[in-house]
């Protein structure tokens, strides 16, 4: 009777929800510069009488504590946008911030838990248990959830539940498959340093330039040769910075880089190797190298049971036919620091839908998604 009572308060608080999320996208916020959306939080917590307090710099944590005694459920949105220019035209609720947009879902996600929370005040005296709700910051940033645990979120949680709006998938669909779901996501640096001079004379030189390159296009092989082709792993070069004029032979180069994947000791394995790579190329060269390795999210492995329960909850919520497995991802997610105190899962919302033209991917300019799905969120 519970999950009807919700289902219809829900049904009739769409309208509500739609606006809310509006507004969200319109006035996005980026990482750990979320004091708007923070006191909208707050506000709307209150007024419909949930206790919270809030995280520094930003952030909330709600608390709804139920007429019958229980476990607590911990529920998580995030919050904040990212530093892209919305591309979508003439959308009567696009982001009046020029180089900020909501362009990953996270106005969604704290739509979809604020009406989650209003519904679930609604019946109060029937929850069995307490729910928290957690409006994390800086999820972008991979910083927000670890800040949130440190100032006491997840203390006394028996399991903790998050969704994510999902573009590639068809609205409705929900996939909340147990094991891996997100990978692990870390920022690598590498400084070559070599010896410049002038371009007419490369054998008093040090070319950092072909340091880098050399090390570009041999990084590949830590993947396809030094690790089991069944642990999925990737490294990825995504920005090099060399060289000061055309005729310069270039003394330092800098490269910045992504690594993912889902295991431990292949994430332990990859850090050692970029090192050995580094060093070995640039002695071959006559230079020096120093790496950065910075751990970001860790993998979001859903523990099977909290999986298995979100299944059977959202298949007798929307039916059988809803219910999809989605493959893991190698994005990641910082839910995953919440998950290191307290079992749970991670869930995918379908809102891809090609005649509203939202199945563009996550962190696009065009990235929009179909409100139909709110719903099917908020209720989950």
């Amino acid at each position: 009777m519970i999950h009807q009572t919700i289902k219809h308060y829900i049904a009739e608080h769409n309208e509500e929800l739609i606006s809310i999320r509006r507004k969200l996208h319109s006035e996005p916020e980026l990482s750990w510069e979320e004091y708007n959306t923070t006191e909208y939080v707050v506000n709307y917590l209150a007024d419909i009488g949930i206790a919270c307090r809030k995280t520094k710099p930003t952030g909330v944590i709600g608390e709804l504590v139920g007429g019958k005694p229980g476990k607590t459920v911990a529920l998580r949105a995030d919050m904040d946008a990212l530093s892209v220019d919305q591309l979508t035209e003439d959308l009567p609720y696009g982001s009046k911030e020029p180089g900020k947009m909501h362009a990953c879902g996270h106005d969604a996600h704290t739509a979809m838990l604020l009406i989650a929370a209003k519904a679930l005040a609604s019946i109060k005296e029937d929850l069995s248990g307490t729910v928290r709700f957690l409006f994390q910051p800086a999820e972008e940033v991979a910083t927000g959830a670890r800040a949130m645990v440190k100032q006491g979120a997840m203390e006394g949680v028996d399991n903790v539940f998050g969704i994510h709006i999902w573009s590639q998938s068809p609205t409705g669909k929900v996939s909340c498959t147990p094991g891996p779901s997100f990978a692990s996501a870390d920022i690598f640096t590498v400084r070559f340093t070599g010896r410049g001079g002038h371009g007419a004379m490369p054998q008093d030189c040090i070319d950092a330039s072909v340091m880098a390159s050399s090390f570009v296009m041999n990084v590949q092989s830590i993947v396809s040769r030094t690790i089991d082709p069944k642990q999925p792993a990737v490294v990825t070069v995504g920005k090099m910075m060399v060289g000061t004029r055309f005729n310069v032979i270039a003394e330092n180069a800098v490269i910045e880089g992504t690594v993912r994947c889902f295991d431990p000791s292949v994430r332990d394995h990859i850090e050692e190797q970029l090192a050995i790579y580094a060093k070995n190329t640039a002695e071959l060269y006559g230079g020096t190298a120093q790496l950065e390795y910075i751990r970001g999210t860790q993998a979001v492995i859903n523990d099977t049971e909290s999986a298995e329960h979100a299944q059977a909850v959202a298949a007798e919520a929307f039916g059988e036919d809803a219910l999809y497995s989605e493959d893991p991802t190698m994005g990641g997610e910082d839910f995953s620091f919440f998950l290191d105190e307290a079992p749970g899962c991670f869930a995918l919302v379908g809102s891809g839908n090609p005649e509203k033209d939202t199945q563009w991917a996550h962190h696009h300019g065009r990235f929009n998604i179909d409100e139909d799905a709110l719903p099917t969120g908020a209720e989950l």
